[in-house]
């Protein structure tokens, strides 16, 4: 099955997009730094960026009647800057928002699905009536602005276009969630919106992944079996005073048939500390080297060592990588290595990253964690085959 792969960035969701079985027949991305990532691990010949034809150039500049192969899904996460919640939150103001972008795509290239992915700011109440203009312009792609519409007008247009049924033309069936990535085994609380279309004539009814993760699994493992302290051999002593999770734990009546939650432990148990083995790190993992500077200070606490990690930032908030910072039991503070944070990403650890620590952070701040795009993928790609196979052309 055919991809076609915007607004790529570092790759998360697209490294996601190859392993459920789709092959890209063009990504792009019009960041230097993003684009250079890509390209450092081609020439390492990383399957499967290997074998992606990536494309550094804006988005409007590409003319997609040039991909002559049928496309089965076109994916992407839209510059996210107009609707984080570090951002300025100018939305549809934004010369940023590549949703405009995004939907030509689809209405261009007519894929059976797509999958694009956004920050969790993107559903907040101020971007309400925008966020349903999204969905009604990829719900229905051929209804397009007129020439100096405003898009209020335009949002008006589709909404009466969509109460009077009997549709014509292009149409997709659109679904839209808020996703936990630490409920898909990613070690990172990070919530972010997912958007799943399926061209109507497919016929296809469309279920987000079950979770296979959960808290109440962690706070069991934790609090009732001790399997967690046991696995990781951390002493009665030198476990975190957790009242809360305790209390939560006790009134939990049968064990969770999910698997825990995974935490910052689990995820760099097998990395040497940086600052406390600075030469064996750096001779035993690329990128993970200690980053000097780190302090805690209210609203910037870090993540503690037995929790999934806070949300990684792009790092574009005043102290470089922001909220990126491991806290240990002791409650000293240190940045996360690129290591660490790619693993917090789940990137693959041979993966390469281009530039400096702070641009790195950005590139991985502004991904999708690759186990969590992986999960919507592979039911996206189960979905077309099955769809394909129950076919009357079949």
């Amino acid at each position: 099955m055919n991809a076609v792969e915007l607004f790529v960035g570092a790759g998360g969701l697209g490294l996601a997009v190859s392993q459920a079985g789709f092959k890209p027949q063009l990504v792009v991305d019009w960041d230097q730094w993003a684009c250079d990532t890509i390209r450092e691990n081609q020439k390492a010949g990383l399957h499967p960026f290997s074998s992606w034809p990536l494309t550094q150039c804006d988005v409007r500049a590409i003319n997609f009647s040039g991909i002559h192969q049928t496309i089965d899904i076109v994916t992407g996460g839209p510059p996210c800057q107009p609707f984080s919640m570090g951002g300025r939150h100018q939305a549809f103001l934004d010369e940023r928002d590549m949703f405009p972008q995004a939907i030509r795509a689809v209405r261009e290239l007519q894929p059976r699905a797509f999958l694009f992915e956004n920050v969790k700011g993107l559903t907040r109440a101020s971007f309400a009536n925008y966020l349903e203009y999204v969905r009604l312009q990829l719900r229905h792609p051929e209804l397009i602005a007129k020439l100096q519409e405003p898009w209020h007008d335009h949002l008006v247009r589709l909404e009466n276009y969509e109460a009077r049924g009997n549709h014509d033309g292009l149409q997709y069936k659109v679904a839209m969630r808020v996703l936990n990535a630490a409920n898909y085994g990613v070690p990172q609380k990070r919530e972010r919106v997912i958007i799943v279309g399926f061209r109507a004539d497919t016929a296809i009814e469309w279920q987000y992944p079950d979770y296979t993760h959960s808290q109440d699994a962690l706070l069991w493992s934790k609090w009732r079996t001790e399997e967690y302290w046991n696995r990781h051999k951390v002493a009665k002593k030198s476990r975190p005073v957790d009242l809360q999770g305790k209390a939560r734990a006790a009134k939990l009546k049968v064990q969770p048939t999910e698997l825990p939650w995974l935490t910052v432990r689990d995820a760099i148990q097998d990395l040497p500390d940086p600052e406390l083995q600075p030469l064996l790190a750096a001779a035993m993992f690329r990128d993970h080297r200690f980053q000097p500077g780190a302090r805690s200070y209210p609203g910037h606490t870090g993540s503690p060592l037995d929790e999934p990690a806070k949300t990684l930032k792009a790092g574009v908030h005043g102290v470089p990588g922001g909220e990126n910072m491991l806290r240990r039991t002791d409650g000293s503070v240190r940045y996360f290595t690129v290591r660490e944070s790619a693993r917090l990403q789940t990137f693959p650890d041979q993966m390469i990253f281009h530039g400096s620590w702070s641009e790195i952070m950005r590139q991985l701040g502004n991904a999708v964690p690759t186990k969590l795009a992986h999960a919507v993928a592979k039911r996206v790609s189960d979905n077309l085959k099955e769809s394909a196979l129950s076919s009357p052309s079949s």
